[in-house]
């Protein structure tokens, strides 16, 4: 697994959170069971950086004030409703000895020959999995082939799945992960034109002929 390293330093508490935002610096919280809680900071840049490359269930290094070192996960981000920029990160403490539970995103890989020759809609019904591992047998995603969804109404389960050697599935065995629907069938409808052509000679049928008086009612 490849090492993400995020450079933070100490926070000041006297420095308010408004005031790093203006400066381009995200607060980080850093927690865990066990230990002290720690208010950090990082550029943004340097955020991204290591968030893109690590996601929400690889191992990021924290390196505090260039020499303190803790293993993590983002637990957590906070985004601004305005611009959808991170504006507070939450991180949890990990033991490499311990196992963590987690979500690894899925990988759908291949063709379906029901789609494919028989025109059917794909719908996947989960984007990640829950697992329980340790640390060191974290994936960035797990990889599921979509091949065996051969007829229509096909499904692949949780249990269909093939995850690496350490990792435990907590989702249950029968949840679908991604289905094969038969294609819509398109309703026939009547030309908009023909509707509109049609319109104005009823209308004319049932009027009066120009210059003609209308018949009186019959009386009672």
């Amino acid at each position: 697994m490849e090492k993400v390293i995020l450079e933070v330093t100490t926070r000041d508490p006297k420095v308010k959170v408004k005031e790093l935002v203006r400066e381009n610096i995200i607060p980080i919280e850093y927690y865990g069971r066990g230990i002290k809680n720690l208010s950090l900071q990082a550029s943004y840049k340097t955020f991204r950086q290591a968030y893109k490359a690590a996601g929400s269930n690889t191992i990021i290094e924290l390196v505090i004030d260039g020499k303190d070192r803790k293993t993590v996960l983002v637990h957590e981000l906070q985004y601004d409703p305005m611009d959808d920029r991170v504006k507070h990160v939450d991180l949890i403490n990990v033991r490499m000895d311990e196992e963590i539970k987690t979500h690894i995103p899925l990988r759908f890989t291949g063709v379906a020959p029901a789609v494919k020759e028989l025109g059917g809609i794909l719908t996947p019904v989960l984007d990640d999995i829950e697992v329980k591992c340790l640390p060191k047998d974290l994936v960035s995603d797990i990889e599921v082939s979509i091949t065996s969804l051969i007829d229509l109404h096909s499904i692949i389960h949780v249990k269909d799945i093939k995850v690496p050697n350490g990792i435990t599935v907590l989702n249950h065995a029968e949840d679908a992960v991604i289905t094969v629907s038969a294609p819509r069938e398109e309703k026939e409808e009547t030309p908009v034109a023909a509707v509109a052509a049609a319109a104005p000679a009823a209308g004319a049928a049932a009027a009066p002929a120009a210059g003609v008086a209308a018949a009186p009612a019959p009386k009672k």
